[in-house]
């Protein structure tokens, strides 16, 4: 099943039951994928262009957590980890920075890197990898870790 397709079925479940949390995270994230739709004019959303959706609301989420917590008002920063977690249900499994660190060796075999000047080359390889299922940032710090040590 597709995941924009998976995504409305949960949402319609959500809602019979009438569990106010998951029906309102899962009605936003349906208007996010419906806003991408509508600005790139597509019929449908793929699962890769969902998960970028999913992904770029768990980021906002994650400044705003940061925010609340600064400002005092944990109910609000609970309130976006609940709906961080309810998103992420629908990401693919991330890999274990083990399984980052087996792909960044090959990807620095394959571009002859040796340096920190290659790190670009090395991302790219990586992230094609990768292909959404780690988290960029961690990602990065395991390759200059790796470039760093050559």
């Amino acid at each position: 099943m597709l995941l924009e397709k998976q995504i409305d079925k949960d949402y319609i479940d959500a809602m019979k039951a009438k569990d106010a949390v998951l029906s309102s995270a899962l009605s936003y994230l349906r208007a996010m994928v419906k806003q991408v739709k509508v600005d790139q004019r597509l019929e449908a959303l793929d699962d890769a262009g969902v998960t970028a959706v999913i992904k770029k609301q768990i980021k906002q989420r994650q400044d705003s957590i940061e925010q609340f917590e600064k400002g005092g008002r944990q109910e609000l920063a609970d309130k976006e980890k609940n709906e961080i977690a309810i998103m992420k249900k629908y990401l693919p499994v991330e890999m274990s920075a083990d399984e980052i660190k087996v792909l960044i060796d090959q990807a620095v075999k394959e571009s002859g890197a040796a340096s920190m000047k290659d790190m670009g080359n090395v991302m790219k390889v990586v992230r094609d990898k990768v292909a959404g299922r780690a988290d960029g940032k961690l990602v990065s710090d395991l390759v200059k870790e790796k470039l760093a040590a050559l």
